[in-house]
Parts: C-alpha cells; structure tokens; sequence
C-alpha cells in the first residue's frame, strides 16, 4: 500500500552548477525510501582541457547513469549552437531510459536549455533552479526560457520569486529556498585545515588575506570587449603585484581567446601566478574565502563570496544586474589597466559582513519538502498565470461605446478617495470614505473600495485599463512602494501598493507622490497641455510639488526631486516638520499659516470688526486671510512674509530649471498668485520676470494626476 518513490534525475553540465546541484544530490540520497536519484553528466565535465570534473562527482559516490559527450569545440558562437543540437540528439534516449519523474535542471548554461527543451517536449517535469534571477548578457535569455519550460521553481531571493510571478509563473509552484551551496557555505562545521588548502594550491609563500583569487569568463554578446577586459585584468594583476590563482574561463564562445592572451603574457610561467582549470567546490570557496580579494566577472563574486564578506571586483557587465552585498565593488566600463589597478587598491585586504541575500543555509530541506509535495496524477500541461483581460468583443457597439478609464486612489491625511475616471479627465463617479489610522485598516478599505469601483465600472461602460496611486512622501514609483510618508498619514512608511492591488484587482498598478501626479494631472488635462517645461505647487496643509522638463517628470536619484515646500529661504526661519529650518512650507503652508493664526488669536489680535467667529470654532488659516482682508494689520504682514518666502522659492526654481510656466494648485493657490507675481517681477532676474503664475483650474489633480498616469501608458506614452 505504501506509494512508490519519485525518481529525480539530476542533470549537471560544468563545475560551477555542481557546486548547486551536489547538495540536492546528498539530500535526496540520505532518503532512499522516499527517492530514486539518477545523474546524468554531460558538458565541459567531459573535457579534458576543463579538468574532467566528472571525476569529482564520482569521488562524492555518485553513480552516473548516463555521461553525454555533448560540447563540440571551438569555443565560438557556433560551436555554442551545434553543442546545443547535439544535447537534443543524445538526450531522449538517455531520459527514455531512466524514465525520471523530474529533471532537475540548474541556472542559464546553453546545455541546461537543451535539457530543458529534451525535457519538456517528452512530458518530463521539470524544476529549474535559480530562475527569475537577471545578470545582464545572454544568460538572462537562456535563464527566462528554461523557466517557462519548467513546471517548477526553486528560486534563491525574493526578486527572483517576484520575477517569476511577473512572467506569469504560477505562484504555488515557486519555491523561495536560497542558493544550495550556501548551505555548505553556512554551514557550522567549518574546515580548519584552510592554510594547508591555501599552500597546497599557491605555495608556501600564500598567506591568509594576502593573495587574490581571479576568474573571468567571456561574455558571448561582446566577445571582443571581454577579451579586451581580461587582458586589462591581468595587466593590472601584473602591476598589483601580489600572489594570485587565476582559473581558466569557461567553455562559451571566446574562452579560447581568452586562453591566448593569458598565455601571451606569461601568467602560467610567472612566479606570483598559479593557473588552474578546475578546483574542488570545497577547496575553492575555502580559498575565496580567506583571499585579500576577488576579481573578475563570475557569478561567484556577486553570490558565494557575499556569504565570507570577501571583497569582490565585479568587471563589465555580465553580472551587474545581480542583487550584491556591500563586499563587491562594480567596474562596469573596465576601459584601463589604472581603473581595474586603483580599484584592487580600494578593496585588497578589506573584510566586509558576511550576506545572506542568497541564502540562510536551509535550502535543501526546503527543496526536499517541496519535492515530497508534487502530485504526479496532476495535468502535466504547464498554466501560465496571465492578469485577467476581457475577451475580445471587436466590433460591436457596446466595445465601441464603451469608455477607456482609469481606477484613480488619492490617500490624504484625512481622507481615502477612488474615483473611475475617463480618458477625457472627467470624473465618472467619486469615492470618499476617512482614511484609517493604521496600516491593516486602510489597506483593507482600499482594496474594498476598489473592488466597489470596479464593480460599478461595469455598469457604467467604463473599461478600466489599469490603477494609479496618489500618496504623501517619499515613493519608489519604479517598484510601487512608498519608502517615508508624510506625518499625516501614519504607518505608512516601506509599504508596498502595488503587490496586493494588482494581486487582487489583476490590474496594473503605478504609485507616485501627491505633488507629482498634480504635475502629471496639469501636463493632460490643464495649463501644463501641450508645454515640454513647467512647474506646479500645491500650496495646501504642506507644500508639493512636480516638474515637467524636457516632457519628461523629474522623480531624482532617490526619488525625492520636487521637494519644492523644503527649498529654504531663510537660515533662521521657523522651524520645519522636516526637522530644518526656513523652509517654504515653514511660512507658507496651511498649517504655517494656521499656527500664526492661533498665535494671534491667543494674542487677542486676530479678530477684528466685521468678522464673524463662533466660540467653539476651530482656528485656521482662512481666518487669517479674512483678518488681513477687514485691515488687521498683524494678519496682513504675517501673509505678506508668507508669500515673499513662496515668491523667493519661486525665484530659486525659475532660476534653476526656467520653466516655461508655474502653476499654482491648492486651497491657498487664489490668494497666492497676484502677490507671487508681483514679488517675481521686483526681483527674480530679467530673463525670468515675465514667466506667468496661474492658478490651476483642475478640482481635483491627484484623482486626475493618478489616472493619467495609467492612461498615458495605455495611449503608449512614456512615464
């Protein structure tokens, strides 16, 4: 009665993917009751000229079901494709044979694509390891196809994991287990024997921390470039002057250059060189882990040695899409020898903390759980988690009549509204309910706010194409994540507003600041229509603010441009909620305004005649504004400061990116306007004198900023 086990085939093509796949191996082998393992070996494992790491498996006591000689030589483009077509030839009567349940298939090489394909075209299952991960050359092609064959994913981090779910990977077969090799990396039984490993492979004279560890591949895009690169390298290694183990590159398209240059200059007779085609995993990483640095392009640098803190020099672009830790430093245009020279200078000998972006060293029982789980009496037909769109209905006239929108959210400090909104600007129906004081409740009522919205869009023809966010603070708008938000709005810093909008709407979402979307609304539906350069301010409770230059809206390396209320205006001002002094908002904002008003009014010089006021009436800044009107004199020199440090900010942006217009947009906007203009032509400069402050005659811009960032988009705009 008891079920059969699942027989795995592991299938593994070079050094490096071992180092992955042996932990798996060892995992599944402690369980014979439960697993059947096979090894299939194939790839540069079989040449001679790469070390025979076959050899190493075989010292582990595996048994090898099946070698393939795979790899046709010549190390070029071709020679890449035609090793490809010979996998295809040998493997199906390999895997027609052993039979596996499923093929575990490791990274982005052109033979784990050829195990992949082989596999999947004979309803094999697959589970591919470190999907969803980008490095930046041909590798991230080879890596994204063997993900859409696999029917199964055991991803190392957490951007991979989402990655795959933005390919349409189907999240309940995505693992998030870590990088197998950290297990061993991590592991608490450390080897003390590391300085006889040191001298066994540089001589007596390596010490711990005083030699470098190199190892560069060639990157098949530019090939040219990387030998180019490599040559440079070792110039520097020259020049650096320190014992090094260099490994030869991998067998892709131009590691025969690569060869040739190393061996051109010398490096395999220098004395302060040792070069060496393969070393044992459990070596290598004890010698990565106690070098003075590591230099080079491999995946090793940017992952294994992130776990020891060893310092790592990443050089071109084969890796810089990787997440790393703080221990590698980028030379992405390696164009000298001085350039790789001074950054050996910076990282030789440092020690950094140990990282755990790739791992926590669980990986394998994670991935051994998650094997016990797959149901081999489920369709083999891999499903693809598309986002939900409408069937296509062309011509007819309910299509033709129906309305192109946008699903708008405005989180204010006191208010949460959604509002469905036309390709037109105009607002079909609005949504206003409070905004919650934590973080659960208010996520909750958007979400259900939302979902009425969408529900409603039905009936009134509107076709949604998508959600766009407007909120206080600081916001990645490239991830949908707001990072500090405004005091108004409490717990509501590191959130993210796009993952569980789209996940529940399955809707493409955009979050941007309040300020910036005003900007966003003005450049489609107001003043801003048809200028490439322009300014808005919204003078409300705060100051905001967004710029147009160029058409293009400025967000700044950390996504904090347009900051315009923090401009300073004076170095002794009242003090700021930024925590500053002299800022814009300082004077001019609603809240200024309002703690000036209580200010006179506690004073008794607030109320005037004329001017009606309850008791129990709260004090704001529209009191302020009516005194100064009726002749209070006090009111009328607080607002006057107020709209010089708005002018004198004012001044500093004209002066700085000459708009073509400032729009001013807010409840003070009315008041601001004819005084900002009069203080700009006193004393910006001539050139700027003439540039016209408006008032916005949007009612809503961060409803309609929200929605025509999504429109924009699905008129094929940039944003």
């Amino acid at each position: 009665n008891c079920e059969r086990k699942l027989r795995v085939c592991v299938a593994t093509c070079n050094r490096a993917d071992y180092s992955k796949l042996a932990p798996i191996m060892f995992g599944i082998k402690t369980h014979p009751d439960e697993f059947e393992l096979e090894v299939v070996v194939l790839g540069s494992h079989l040449i001679d000229d790469y070390g025979n790491t076959f050899r190493m498996i075989e010292q582990d006591d595996f048994d090898i079901s099946s070698k393939l000689h795979t790899i046709v030589r010549g190390e070029d483009e071709a020679a890449m494709v035609e090793s490809v077509g010979l996998a295809l030839v040998k493997l199906p009567d390999v895997l027609q044979r052993l039979r596996p349940d499923i093929l575990v298939v490791h990274g982005d090489r052109f033979d784990a694509l050829a195990l992949a394909t082989a596999a999947a075209l004979m309803n094999i299952r697959i589970l591919h390891l470190e999907g969803g991960e980008v490095s930046g050359t041909i590798d991230d092609s080879i890596r994204h196809a063997i993900s859409k064959l696999a029917h199964y994913h055991a991803c190392c981090t957490r951007r991979a994991e989402q990655h795959l779910i933005a390919m349409c990977e189907d999240h309940s077969r995505i693992l998030l287990a870590g990088c197998p090799s950290y297990d061993k990396l991590l592991s608490p039984n450390h080897r003390d024997d590391y300085m006889d490993i040191i001298k066994s492979w540089l001589g007596d004279q390596g010490q711990e921390c005083d030699y470098i560890v190199a190892l560069q591949h060639p990157v098949t895009t530019d090939i040219q470039h990387s030998i180019k690169i490599y040559g440079l390298m070792l110039d520097a290694l020259l020049s650096f002057n320190k014992k090094t183990l260099i490994l030869f590159p991998n067998i892709d398209a131009g590691s025969k250059e690569m060869v040739r240059v190393m061996r051109k200059k010398g490096i395999e007779q220098h004395p302060n060189f040792r070069a060496v085609k393969h070393i044992p995993f459990e070596q290598f990483i004890q010698l990565v882990s106690h070098a003075g640095c590591m230099i080079g392009n491999s995946s090793c640098g940017v992952r294994e040695a992130g776990a020891f803190g060893t310092p790592v020099i990443n050089l071109g672009s084969r890796q810089t899409g990787r997440e790393t830790g703080e221990n590698v430093l980028h030379v992405r245009d390696a164009d000298t020898q001085n350039k790789i020279y001074h950054a050996l200078e910076l990282q030789f000998g440092k020690r950094y903390p140990g990282s755990k972006i790739y791992g926590d060293g669980n990986a394998v029982p994670r991935i051994l759980k998650f094997l016990r789980t797959i149901d081999l009496n489920e369709s083999l037909q891999k499903t693809f988690c598309f986002p939900t769109v409408k069937d296509c209905i062309s011509q007819d006239i309910d299509h033709i009549l129906e309305t192109q929108s946008a699903l708008a959210i405005d989180l204010g400090g006191t208010n949460l509204r959604v509002a469905i909104v036309s390709i037109r600007g105009k607002i079909v129906k609005k949504y206003t309910l409070p905004n919650p004081k934590n973080h659960k409740d208010r996520m909750q009522l958007i979400l259900k706010m939302c979902a009425d919205a969408m529900r409603d869009s039905v009936c009134l023809n509107c076709r949604i194409l998508g959600v766009g966010v407007s909120t206080g603070g600081r916001v990645n708008y490239q991830e949908g994540v707001v990072l500090h938000s405004t005091k108004l709005i409490q717990e509501w810093s590191s959130v993210d507003l796009r993952t569980p909008i789209s996940d529940e709407l399955h809707l493409p979402v955009w979050v941007d600041n309040d300020g910036n979307c005003a900007a966003l609304a003005e450049r489609k539906f107001g003043h801003g229509k048809g200028l490439e350069n322009f300014v808005t301010l919204i003078t409300g409770t705060g100051i905001g603010g967004g710029i147009i230059h160029d058409n293009e809206l400025i967000h700044g390396s950390t996504f904090c441009a347009a900051e315009l209320g923090h401009i300073m205006v004076s170095l002794e001002g009242p003090e700021c909620s930024c925590g500053s002094r002299g800022c814009i908002e300082a004077y001019a904002s609603g809240m200024a305004l309002q703690k000036e008003a209580k200010r006179l009014h506690d004073e008794d010089l607030l109320l005037v005649e004329g001017m009606d006021m309850k008791l129990t009436e709260p004090i704001t800044a529209a009191h302020l504004i009516n005194a100064a009107r009726l002749g209070n004199c006090k009111a009328d020199a607080v607002l006057n400061k107020a709209s010089t440090a708005l002018a004198v900010g004012i001044i500093n942006i004209l002066h700085m990116v000459n708009p073509t217009l400032v729009i001013l947009s807010g409840i003070l906007a009315s008041y601001y306007q004819a005084p900002v203009q009069h203080i700009i032509s006193e004393r910006a400069l001539i050139s700027t004198q003439n540039i016209k402050i408006v008032t916005s005659e949007l009612e809503e811009p961060a409803l309609l900023g929200a929605a025509s960032i999504v429109l924009d988009y699905a008129t094929r705009r940039l944003y």
